[in-house]
């Protein structure tokens, strides 16, 4: 890509894929993917309210002001329906379009998620402190701390430095703090069953943020899903085991045509 960066990216032709990234990252978190998946799928990346190129939101959008922010891309590019993957916190943002919006997905895929960390007091107090982190150590201390779990063992010091630049060039306050708020605000754990979108639970094997067992439970707990594990991989599964990952979501997309 060159030039000046976009808000929201969209590669290849076919049904839409709608992207969401996680709370540390932003749209260019599916550079490695796009291309994988790009033949057969339009997918579409886009930086959340607040991160990377999007402008900041007049004020915290929530859950549901995220989820429909996202929805409104859609609408935006004249899209009825698309597929939606989210990742970490983008797939809490998909888990909410499921449940706010059911007419506008084709499917659903949760890679490296979690039911929000409203699922215990003290999970949602960490979270909630994340902002006040930020603002006082800024963006690149932040994201040092940070990189080398979001990547498995194996990782390697370049790969952690390079997380760790990306994560910095998109994350900033306010918008990192409104995300982190609605994060601590959401338990969708007693709502997936009300999930209906055919639906994939992905994770990497050595995720150490949103671990295989997290996975396990949302996937036993929406009718139907099907759970798969990227070998090798930690948190940013997309990023760490692009190849994988892609394989598993066409596997998933393409099994019932």
């Amino acid at each position: 890509m060159t030039g000046a960066p976009r808000m929201i990216r969209d590669t290849g032709t076919g049904a839409p894929l709608l992207c969401l990234h996680g709370i540390g990252s932003s749209g260019a978190s599916f550079d490695a993917i796009t291309p994988l998946l790009a033949d057969r799928l339009c997918v579409i990346a886009r930086d959340a309210p607040g991160y990377a190129a999007a402008p900041d939101p007049d004020g915290p959008p929530g859950m549901d002001g995220y989820a429909d922010a996202a929805v409104a891309i859609l609408d935006d590019l004249g899209i009825g329906r698309a597929h939606v993957l989210g990742v970490s916190w983008g797939g809490v943002i998909a888990t909410r379009i499921a449940l706010r919006h059911p007419d506008r997905l084709r499917s659903l895929i949760l890679a490296d998620s979690t039911r929000g960390s409203g699922t215990a007091p003290e999970k949602a107090a960490a979270m909630r402190a994340r902002g006040a982190e930020l603002a006082e150590t800024g963006p690149a201390a932040f994201a040092r701390r940070r990189a080398a779990r979001l990547l498995s063992p194996a990782a390697t010091p370049a790969q952690v430095d390079a997380v760790a630049a990306a994560m910095a060039a998109a994350i900033r306050m306010p918008g990192y703090g409104h995300a982190a708020e609605s994060m601590a605000a959401t338990d969708h754990g007693p709502r997936l069953g009300e999930v209906r979108a055919r639906t994939l639970v992905l994770v990497g094997e050595h995720d150490a943020v949103c671990p295989p067992a997290e996975s396990r439970l949302i996937a036993a707990a929406i009718p139907g899903a099907r759970y798969a594990e990227i070998p090798g991989a930690g948190h940013l599964s997309n990023q760490e085991r692009p190849a994988e990952f892609a394989r598993a979501v066409r596997d998933f997309l393409h099994s019932d045509h």
